[in-house]
């Protein structure tokens, strides 16, 4: 009989900060587009499978940062306007279209119309209450909801070691603010991993030449149990690329490199490993991506969201904002694109949710690793529903397709985990899930100049932050501080600049949010007896608009006091 592998698909969902900074077409807009494309839906699809009685476990990371956007009031507001604005589209749009070239849209139109109607149905039954929504699946054992670092800061650049513990301490916090317990798993931000050694990014970089811990070690202080690698961390395979540049089948799977042999052991994509040293339970332990799964949904050109039946996403009518045709060719030209026809993009989405079903049944049942475990399936979640408009019935076609295939069984990371039969233990290599499986996304020479200007804050935040954090009169400026560094080390900020696409917003906003850390930290870094009421005017107005993270000195004290120890001894 053949054996019963595990199937996790791992979600992680993740937006910067938006609120507060404008609207469109890169403000407040992003997230509400992520809500009703992606998060709406989802929660449709997994009433929809409960009232069924489909199991359907779906590990599902929410970043801290996308959380507490979720849950401000601010949020629900933009939300509910962003819908009347999409009625609204409708409605001209149906009215411009009669006696025109694009007659033919009308209907289209108005299946939007149905559509958006239906969505605020689903966020007015959840009571605009997104997070306590995903909270009850989790507490009835249909998610299993896990955390990241506060901002998705790119852990293995930061300069500084509290930098690192405070990013994960302020994530765990907001977590369980949020939701209500502590998250076993966390989303490494950018799948980014570095190992003990050496750091030396660059010559300017103030600790450059200093011995550091690796960032598994960070994950054992706050009892992370698992995370999510790219294969290549592994030695387990090859970087897939941003968009899924790297094929392969089932056949190349050891001709190409995606199982590597190291000595005895071949590392295989197909199991859960221990990081690093540790034997014991203390050790995080990596999931693999299994790069022949992921490249069918992950691929630009070959995997499923190119079939031209499918929603395009990159032809927009304006006014409106309404996308209105297919992708018929996913060579064609935009002129080129034909009308969306949704009865034919339904049927398309189901017939690859059954192909992915049988396709995880048959690396069960075909597997050259004896000890094959588990096939990880991770994606942004933002990829179904929002850059694959049909990829949240994907998902739900998929967890009904998998009863039929009895070699596989679907499962979160945490039940992985505990009932896993074979576990090796890996040393990662450095990298990330990006461009060149490196740091190259984020460090590079468009985004160097961001380093040299975050390394110094760091260094003057952790100079000031020990004496300021025990003064009543300088704490609240201190916890701004905090929150500004905490949305500087956002990754997006350099991701954004290398793709290119919208740099300009992502090089404002850096610079906006290292002038106001700046700012207060020259308030904090000033003599006993100055006046600090302008200062105090400046953390008023940032909190209003950037108030996250309320328990931020909690973290800003835990990182300081993990860090001492290691300082006296050093």
């Amino acid at each position: 009989m053949t054996p019963v592998m595990d199937f996790v698909l791992v979600l992680h969902s993740h937006l910067p900060y938006v609120l507060n900074h404008g609207r469109w077409p890169h403000g407040s807009d992003w997230l509400c587009e992520a809500a009703l494309d992606t998060y709406l839906p989802l929660v449709h699809a997994l009433d929809a499978l409960e009232k069924d009685g489909v199991h359907a476990p779906i590990t599902l990371g929410i970043t801290p940062i996308l959380a507490s956007q979720l849950a401000n009031p601010v949020f629900n507001a933009e939300l509910e306007l962003f819908l009347a604005q999409r009625l609204d589209a409708c409605i001209e749009c149906e009215g411009a279209l009669p006696n025109t070239a694009d007659e033919r849209l009308i209907e289209i139109t108005r299946w939007w119309y149905d559509r958006y109607t239906w969505l605020r149905d689903i966020w007015e039954s959840i009571n605009g209450d997104l997070v306590g929504t995903f909270a009850r699946h989790a507490r009835a054992g249909r998610l299993e909801i896990t955390t990241s670092a506060a901002t998705h800061g790119f852990l293995p650049l930061l300069g500084r070691d509290e930098s690192i513990r405070f990013q994960l301490a302020a994530g765990a916090n907001e977590h369980e603010r949020l939701f209500g317990s502590r998250a076993a798993g966390l989303w490494m931000p950018e799948c980014a991993y570095r190992p003990r050694g050496v750091w030396n990014p660059d010559p300017q970089a103030p600790r450059a030449g200093v011995n550091r811990a690796g960032i598994e070690t960070f994950l054992e202080e706050y009892n992370v149990r698992f995370v999510t690698v790219d294969a290549h961390l592994a030695r387990a395979g090859q970087s897939l690329g941003l968009y899924g540049e790297v094929a392969m089948t089932t056949g190349e799977l050891l001709k190409q490199g995606v199982i590597v042999d190291s000595g005895r052991r071949r590392h295989s994509p197909y199991r859960a490993y221990r990081i690093g040293r540790r034997r014991d339970a203390r050790a995080p332990r990596a999931l693999v991506r299994d790069p022949r799964t992921s490249f069918k949904v992950w691929s630009r050109h070959d995997g499923y969201p190119g079939d031209g039946a499918y929603l395009e996403f990159h032809k927009i009518r304006y006014p409106g904002g309404l996308k209105l045709w297919r992708v018929t060719n996913s060579h064609a030209e935009l002129g080129q694109k034909r009308p969306y026809r949704p009865d034919a993009a339904q049927a398309t989405v189901k017939r690859h949710a059954k192909d992915f079903a049988a396709t995880l049944a048959g690396i069960a049942r075909n597997g050259d690793d004896p000890l094959r475990d588990v096939v990880v399936a991770p994606f942004d979640t933002e990829l179904f529903g929002h850059w694959w408009a049909e990829g949240v019935d994907f998902i739900e076609g998929l967890y009904r397709a998998l009863p039929a295939h009895g070699e596989i069984r679907a499962t979160t990371a945490s039940q992985h985990i505990a009932r896993a039969r074979h576990e090796g233990a890996v040393q990662l290599a450095a990298g990330s899930w990006g461009a060149n499986g490196d740091f190259s996304m984020w460090y590079g020479p468009e985004t160097a100049w961001t380093w040299h200007r975050l390394w110094p804050i760091e260094e003057r935040f952790w100079a000031v932050a020990p004496r300021a954090i025990g003064d009543a009169d300088r704490q609240e400026l201190l916890a701004q501080a905090a929150r500004s560094m905490l949305l500087l080390m956002s990754s997006d900020w350099q991701f954004i600049i290398s793709t290119g696409e919208v740099a300009d917003y992502a090089e404002r906003r850096f610079i906006g949010h290292a002038e106001d850390c700046a700012r207060l930290l020259d308030a904090l870094e000033a003599p006993a007896g100055t006046d600090l009421t302008g200062a105090r005017e400046l953390a008023a107005e940032l909190r209003a608009r950037d108030d996250v993270f309320p328990t931020v000195l909690d973290a800003v004290r835990d990182a300081l006091a993990r860090s001492a120890p290691l300082e006296a001894a050093g």
